[in-house]
């Protein structure tokens, strides 16, 4: 048997790896020659030792992975690469979804693991569960304890490197001209055009197929990227298939908005993060998970401020953001679940959307933080999108109101929910946001905040 590979390197953890392994058997009976070309047990590896999926074929017998067409997964790989890459997981998934980032779908007749890939642009999340019903048959899936984590460019990488060896062994076959090599020539020719690229992405983070985004829709994001900046028009794309939304808040929407509930802004005047203070240690941008980026910033900002473990009141809050107190004491508030810093014409307003007092500090927080891990286009949303911006803005505004070593204080033993409220008072935040730095901090729960 020969095996066809596409590996590549993690940088979160160096030794680790995705590949997608194909291990060529015979298969005499099939209906297609690039079935038969193509046939063999599937293994999906993440890490050096370590498994995506295992699978058991009968009692007591562990295998490496199923026997399947290796055509028919190349091609749904290749057919969903962007929206793997680039769709971040929305709120409540639905048909589509599943369609685009699970495995299962590949069909053709074959029974194929419960794997879900999802991404938050700059890192993905590997998922294998086990078999529904374990009484269904001998053959199931017995899934993986907990999901992988692996580079977003390693997974592009890894489908790229698989396609070209299916497609490798295609043409040993003498099996041309398929619609793999087609879809392999559009996705290629996608990849090295940056017009097509950034269309691409924007598509998948609205949770369009390729080509499916109605023209009006396009020429809303153009009007967008003169206004906003390429990476802002990227995150209201994500937010926008997030909620479902076909389309992204507009240039004279927002601007309207920023006048009409917004608040003048001083960014000059906000605090800067000097460079020895750092932001997540000896982490880039990248390196490791969201979260433990914009928490690393925080701690790094509570220390160069001097503000200890201590609560942080709102006139102090608005200074360090740059803002007028009155931001966080106004109760107008958007229609629409987005906070923003607007810059234009040298001005810059900030607009908050939450009626609760709470959510007006998080939400000014996390704009702080979006600064200071460098971002600087003129339009800073602070939305739930499950990108990775967006994570790191959410834990930069928990560990800088709520930090979690004070919690843990503030707690001592008692972890009760009416402990929790009055920490939340006490650093006048949500219950919520106490329960989150609880569950992400603490190893024995991360696992229930791997969404956020």
């Amino acid at each position: 048997m020969d095996a066809i590979n596409g590996n590549v390197d993690n940088p979160r953890m160096p030794d680790d790896k995705l590949t997608f392994a194909l291990r060529r058997q015979t298969f005499a009976n099939a209906a297609a020659p690039e079935e038969a070309a193509t046939f063999g047990r599937l293994e999906i590896r993440v890490g050096v030792v370590g498994h995506a999926l295992r699978e058991a074929a009968v009692p007591n017998e562990l295998l490496a992975g199923p026997n399947v067409s290796g055509y028919h997964i190349a091609e749904w790989l290749l057919w969903n690469a962007w929206r793997l890459r680039w769709e971040a997981r929305p709120d409540g998934p639905g048909r589509g979804w599943a369609f685009a980032h699970g495995l299962s779908s590949v069909g053709a007749g074959y029974l194929w693991p419960n794997i879900e890939i999802s991404s938050d642009g700059v890192l993905a999340n590997v998922a294998s569960s086990q078999t529904i019903d374990l009484a269904a048959g001998p053959y199931r899936y017995v899934g993986a304890k907990a999901p992988e984590v692996v580079a977003a460019s390693a997974l592009e990488d890894a489908i790229r490197g698989f396609a070209e060896a299916v497609i490798r062994l295609l043409d040993d076959h003498d099996v041309v001209d398929t619609n793999l090599h087609r879809l392999w020539r559009d996705v290629e020719r996608e990849r090295g055009d940056p017009a097509t690229a950034r269309l691409r992405r924007l598509e998948a983070r609205l949770g369009y197929d390729p080509d499916e985004m109605p023209a009006a829709v396009y020429r809303s994001t153009e009007d967008a990227d003169r206004g906003f900046g390429d990476e802002a028009v990227e995150e209201l794309a994500a937010d926008a298939g997030r909620q479902g939304e076909t389309k992204i808040p507009s240039v004279r929407e927002l601007s309207t908005a920023a006048e009409q509930v917004g608040m003048e802004m001083r960014p000059q005047d906000a605090a800067k993060l000097r460079v020895d203070a750092g932001a997540a240690g000896d982490a880039a941008w990248g390196e490791v998970v969201a979260w433990r980026i914009g928490a690393a910033a925080a701690r790094s900002l509570r220390r160069q401020e001097a503000i200890a473990s201590q609560s942080i009141g709102n006139r102090r809050l608005a200074e360090l953001a740059g803002a007028p107190k009155a931001a966080l004491d106004e109760t107008a508030v958007l229609q629409r679940p987005l906070s923003f810093m607007l810059a234009t014409k040298g001005r810059a307003r900030v607009a908050l959307c939450s009626q609760w007092e709470t959510g007006r500090r998080f939400d000014l927080v996390r704009l702080l933080g979006d600064r200071l891990l460098g971002h600087a286009e003129p339009l800073a949303p602070a939305t739930w999108a499950h990108t990775y911006r967006q994570k790191a803005q959410r834990a930069f505004a928990a560990e800088l109101l709520c930090p979690y070593r004070a919690v843990c204080d503030f707690l001592g033993n008692d972890r009760s929910e009416e402990r929790c409220e009055d920490a939340a008072s006490h650093f006048n935040v949500s219950a919520w946001a106490v329960g989150w730095q609880l569950r992400n901090n603490d190893p024995s729960l991360r696992n229930q905040a791997a969404a956020w």
